[in-house]
């Protein structure tokens, strides 16, 4: 067992590894999705979108539970359990005979993957706190937001060696060896003594009390609408850039152009959140998203969209979804968790499963009401936008 800590650096990379388990295993997956559509459910290839939304229901699901175990069992136990879960749960997924089977696998595997998820930042929480923890996590989600530029290359290159079913023995190989690098480097950062015993009761507690505070439920709220938006903008994207402007081959390279565009959002929102407060920020984002969405979607459904300018204003439009939801899924965390600073924890998990598995029942029939165009998308998306901003004005000034 180490005994000293790790160096700042390669904690920061470590984290970042341990955080990037779940955008390998959403990202990555989208080149599949075709191949896993022809094979598994030719007769109704929308389907093959529920590989994302179920992953990430399961990821919901688990979120409400790691941060609790993690008190219990201690930080390094509950990521190893939940990296086991995932792999198994992979192994199991590139064996499936049928899509019933690989779902339910991808569910158990974004369970699984909430170990890693969630722990993290609370072995980041154990060693720092304040001003020093911001920066980081800040460092670390730099690094992060390669992973979701180079995943779906990487996905395409395994694709064309081993088949789609060869993506999951990458995404077993990936956690253990980040699982690995924890185990052999990072002593456990919640000792033995500061461990609390695994409670029902303060979890009822702090789920209470979270539906019971007005502005805490407005934020989450707002915060399932935006993951909505960003879940069946994910479930949808590969399709649209396929079937509907025939770029399903450069795919991986105009995704990449969008992670890497939105990445820098969270660059603005640091430099921007100080100034303008996280309110403001939010509904700023929002609102500039729904009156874009709204102005293609006119112009998408009614044919007016001159076709020279059809893709470029496509992909300018799908760029600023993920822009927008870098710009505010962080502020809204923030507000849901700002008025409960004295259950932290549990708040996190229970606001966090709540806005994860509802934005699941959101995004999920949005994708698989794809027709061959992007229409169904950017309604939903102009949509959930436009609510979003309409609870956003609900919120007090102060917040």
């Amino acid at each position: 067992m180490p005994k000293r800590p790790m160096p700042q650096t390669e904690f920061i990379a470590m984290m970042a590894m341990l955080f990037a388990i779940v955008s390998f295993s959403i990202d990555g997956m989208l080149p599949a999705l075709p191949r896993i559509a022809a094979e598994l459910t030719p007769g109704d290839v929308n389907r093959a979108q529920l590989v994302v939304t179920s992953f990430v229901l399961g990821m919901g699901i688990g979120t409400l539970f790691a941060g609790p175990i993690s008190d219990t069992v201690g930080r390094k136990p509950a990521i190893l359990g939940g990296v086991a879960i995932y792999a198994l749960s992979a192994a199991a997924a590139a064996m499936a005979p049928s899509l019933g089977i690989l779902l339910a696998a991808r569910v158990l595997q974004g369970l699984g993957s909430a170990g890693p998820r969630i722990v993290t930042l609370a072995m980041v929480r154990d060693l720092h706190a304040g001003r020093q923890m911001a920066r980081i996590v800040s460092f670390a989600m730099m690094i992060f937001t390669l992973v979701p530029a180079v995943a779906p290359s990487v996905g395409t290159l395994i694709i064309a060696a081993f088949g789609w079913r060869g993506i999951f023995g990458a995404l077993i190989l990936f956690s253990c060896i980040a699982a690995a690098w924890m185990t052999s480097r990072q002593p456990e950062t919640l000792p033995r003594e500061r461990r609390r015993p695994l409670r029902l009761a303060p979890l009822l507690d702090a789920a209470r009390e979270v539906v019971s505070h007005r502005t805490v439920m407005t934020a989450i709220a707002t915060q399932t609408l935006v993951y909505g938006a960003l879940f069946a903008s994910l479930s949808s994207e590969q399709q649209i850039f396929d079937i509907t402007y025939h770029r399903g081959e450069s795919f991986p390279l105009w995704f990449a152009a969008i992670a890497l565009t939105a990445g820098a959002a969270s660059l603005l929102n640091a430099t921007l959140v100080v100034r303008l407060g996280m309110r403001r920020l939010t509904t700023v984002a929002l609102g500039a998203q729904t009156v874009f969405s709204v102005l293609m979607l006119m112009l998408t459904a009614g044919n007016l969209m001159p076709a020279w300018l059809d893709f470029p204003a496509y992909l300018l439009w799908t760029t600023g979804i993920f822009f927008m939801t870098s710009l505010t899924l962080g502020n809204l965390n923030a507000l849901a968790l700002e008025p409960l600073g004295h259950i932290a924890g549990m708040a996190a998990s229970v606001s966090g499963a709540l806005a994860t598995v509802l934005a699941v029942l959101i995004a999920a029939p949005v994708g698989l009401a794809f027709d061959g165009t992007a229409v169904p998308l950017m309604a939903a998306i102009s949509g959930l936008c436009g609510l979003g901003l309409l609870l956003m004005k609900t919120l007090p000034r102060h917040a």
